[in-house]
C-alpha cells in the first residue's frame, strides 16, 4: 500500500523561504510516493493567536495560493481546512482521555513556547493540549508518515505514545490507530536576516510574496562575519548568516568559490551579497508570480478546498466509526 501523510501549517500570515526548504519543497517531492494530506490547520492558530482572528480569512487564502503557487497539486494530493473536518475535534476529545496531563506539561516545545511567548496568556485549555489535537490530525487519516523537522519530533513520540495508550485500552490486541513515524527534513533551520531563528514575530523573515526589491533591501541588512570591519580584511564564512543561505541556494561549485574568496578577502561583504539578492529571486520569481494568480481567484480556491474537505471528511468518519466502535460509543 502507498504510505499515507498528513502534515499542515497555522495560518498566521505570510509564509517565507524558511516555510519553502523546510517544509514545502519536501511536500511537493512526496506527492511522487505518498497519499498527502496536507491542512491548513486554522485550529492549531487559535491555541496562540486566539486573540486576533480578524484576518484570518485572509491568512487562509494567503496560504493556499502559496502552497499552490510551490507546487502542492490538488489532484494529487488532498488539501483540508482542518475546521471544516468537524472529525478532528471529536477524535481529539476521545484521545484526550487517555492523555496525561504532566505528558503534556513535559513536552520540551511546550516549556519553550512558554518561554518565548511570554508576553502572551498561553495557560489555556487549548494551549496545553494542542498536541492531543496535533495527534488526532495525524490519527484521523491513519497516516504513517509525518514530514517534521527536529524540533517537532517529540511531538511525533508523544502522538505514537498516546497512540498506543490508545490502542492498548480499546484495541483488544488489534491496532485500531496506526503508530506514525517521523521523516525529517533535510534542510537545516534557516536564520532571520538579524541572525535570529526566522520568525514572524520577529519581523525578519524573507517572505514568499516580497518584490524583488525588498528581497534584495532585507539582504543586504543581513548579519555577516562581525570580525571583518574593512573590506580588506580576511573573512571566516562558517560564522557568517550570508554564507549559511549560499550553502542552500548557490550551487555547490560556486559555493567554493565564495568560500575561498571571502577567507582571501577578493571578495566584500555587498558583492557576497547581492549574488545571493539575485539567486533567492530566481527562486522566488515563480513562486511569486504564481501566487499573485491564484489570490486573484479566490473562488477556484474555495472549490479546491471544498473537495479536498469533502474527501478529507470521508476518510475521517471512516477511522472514527472504527474508533466509536472500539470504545463502545455506537
Amino acid at each position: 500500500m502507498t504510505p499515507r501523510i498528513f502534515s499542515g501549517q497555522r495560518p498566521t500570515g505570510l509564509l517565507h523561504i524558511g516555510h519553502l526548504i523546510g517544509t514545502l519543497q519536501s511536500w511537493v517531492r512526496l506527492q511522487e510516493t505518498h497519499e498527502c494530506f496536507f491542512g491548513i490547520v486554522d485550529w492549531h492558530m487559535l491555541t496562540t493567536n486566539y486573540e486576533d482572528t480578524a484576518h484570518l480569512g485572509e491568512h487562509i487564502q494567503e496560504m493556499a495560493a502559496t502552497w499552490l503557487a510551490c507546487g502542492i497539486d490538488p489532484e494529487r494530493s488532498t488539501i483540508l481546512l482542518q475546521s471544516q473536518v468537524k472529525q478532528h475535534a471529536e477524535l481529539a476529545l476521545i484521545l484526550g482521555m487517555v492523555t496525561s496531563q504532566s505528558a503534556l506539561e513535559q513536552l520540551p516545545t511546550y516549556k519553550d513556547m512558554i518561554r518565548q511567548l511570554s508576553h502572551r496568556d498561553l495557560k489555556t485549555y487549548g494551549f496545553l493540549g494542542y498536541p492531543v489535537l496535533q495527534t488526532a490530525d495525524i490519527a484521523a487519516y491513519r497516516a504513517t508518515v509525518v514530514p517534521v523537522g527536529e524540533d517537532q519530533v517529540p511531538h511525533i513520540e508523544f502522538a505514537r505514545e498516546v497512540i498506543r495508550r490508545f490502542n492498548s485500552f480499546y484495541g483488544r490486541g488489534q491496532q485500531i490507530l496506526p503508530e506514525p513515524q517521523a521523516l525529517l527534513s533535510p534542510t537545516p533551520r534557516l536564520l532571520g536576516v538579524d541572525g535570529r531563528k526566522m520568525s514572524k514575530s520577529f519581523d525578519n523573515a524573507i517572505n514568499l510574496a516580497d518584490p524583488a526589491e525588498t528581497v534584495t533591501k532585507k539582504v543586504s541588512v543581513m548579519v555577516t562575519d562581525p570580525a571583518r570591519v574593512r573590506r580588506t580584511d580576511p573573512g571566516h564564512p562558517e560564522v557568517c548568516s550570508v554564507f549559511s543561505y549560499h550553502r542552500i541556494f548557490t550551487p555547490e561549485a560556486k559555493v567554493t568559490e565564495i568560500d575561498s574568496a571571502c577567507r582571501r578577502a577578493t571578495i566584500g561583504c555587498t558583492d557576497c551579497k547581492r549574488q545571493l539578492a539575485a539567486n533567492l529571486n530566481e527562486l522566488i520569481e515563480p513562486i511569486r508570480e504564481g501566487r499573485s494568480r491564484w489570490i486573484q481567484r479566490p473562488g477556484e480556491i474555495a472549490e479546491i478546498l471544498e473537495k479536498g474537505n469533502t474527501r478529507a471528511q470521508s476518510e475521517a468518519e471512516a477511522t472514527l466509526r472504527a474508533v466509536r466502535s472500539a470504545v463502545g460509543l455506537h
